[in-house]
């Protein structure tokens, strides 16, 4: 029996097999960002997926010594990016006549949603998450980045392609956002 044809040479599995297990190891932090970003744990999990093609099929363009996990998040704010661009130029569709053949089956999938957005809601029904939702997005995501990802200034400025004053601006701003956001939760929570 032949063994299987390889079509990478044995010092390239080798590095492929390192890179995967270096690159496993930041899978719940970039889960964290997706999340944030998205608000959705299915798309949060997409995002994840979709960033570890990517980083496998281009990982001879990471430069070994730099920072992976900052790379990684790179490419997950990208595939993000690229969702919601898609998103928008997709045409919304609605049924045009309620008794159509998938009426059934669109009534089940908006009731199956409506469970799940209420079942999501109690087991993220913070004040935070609901303040920083809220937020911009561009203050969004530098908060979600160095406060939740905990990336440096530096690294959440590679990822988000601005200089590193801008990411202090805007998170210090982001920061006092959310915290008034927040003050505005307590103070509607206290009159009901």
């Amino acid at each position: 029996m032949t063994p299987p044809i390889d079509h990478e040479p044995a010092g390239e599995a080798l590095d492929r097999a390192a890179f995967e297990e270096e690159a496993l190891q930041h899978a719940e932090q970039l889960y964290r960002i997706g999340l944030r970003l998205s608000g959705s744990p299915l798309t949060a999990e997409d995002l994840v997926q979709e960033t570890y093609l990517r980083a496998l099929r281009n990982r001879h363009s990471f430069r070994p010594g730099s920072n992976l996990a900052a790379w990684m998040a790179t490419i997950l704010r990208n595939a993000y990016l690229d969702d919601v661009r898609r998103a928008a130029r997709r045409p919304s569709s609605e049924p045009f006549d309620e008794t159509t053949d998938y009426y059934l089956y669109n009534r089940l999938a908006e009731q199956a949603e409506t469970n799940q957005e209420a079942i999501l809601r109690r087991l993220s029904r913070s004040d935070v998450l609901d303040s920083l939702s809220e937020l911009p997005s561009n203050f969004r995501e530098v908060v979600v980045l160095v406060d939740i990802g905990d990336f440096s200034y530096a690294d959440a400025a590679e990822i988000l392609g601005i200089p590193i004053g801008t990411v202090m601006s805007r998170l210090h701003r982001g920061r006092r956002l959310l915290k008034r956001a927040l003050a505005e939760h307590v103070a509607s929570a206290e009159d009901r």
